[in-house]
């Protein structure tokens, strides 16, 4: 599913006027989902899910087309644990 699709599931629950609007908002709460882990902070919905940022140690590893080891650089990245809720929703 696109974002384009999923604001149009929003505008079809009625959340918002039109579908214009449900894409603007959306854009604007991604933009605030990015802020938010940025700059270092967890977002945590209880009983949906966490948004984490981690660091990812550096590590060797190898490319594939050649055997070659690599330096991989350490870096951050976003974790997603899913809760209890959505869990049980999915099943």
């Amino acid at each position: 599913m696109t974002k384009k699709d999923f604001a149009k599931v929003l505008f079809e629950k009625e959340l918002f006027v039109s579908k214009a609007e449900a894409e603007r908002k959306l854009d604007g709460i991604l933009t605030a989902f990015e802020e938010v882990l940025a700059a270092g902070e967890d977002i945590n919905f209880i009983g949906w899910g966490k948004f984490e940022v981690a660091e990812r140690a550096a590590r060797v590893g190898r490319n594939p087309k050649t055997g070659e080891e690599i330096q991989i650089e350490a870096k951050k990245t976003v974790k997603f644990k899913p809760g209890k809720t959505l869990l049980e929703a999915v099943k």
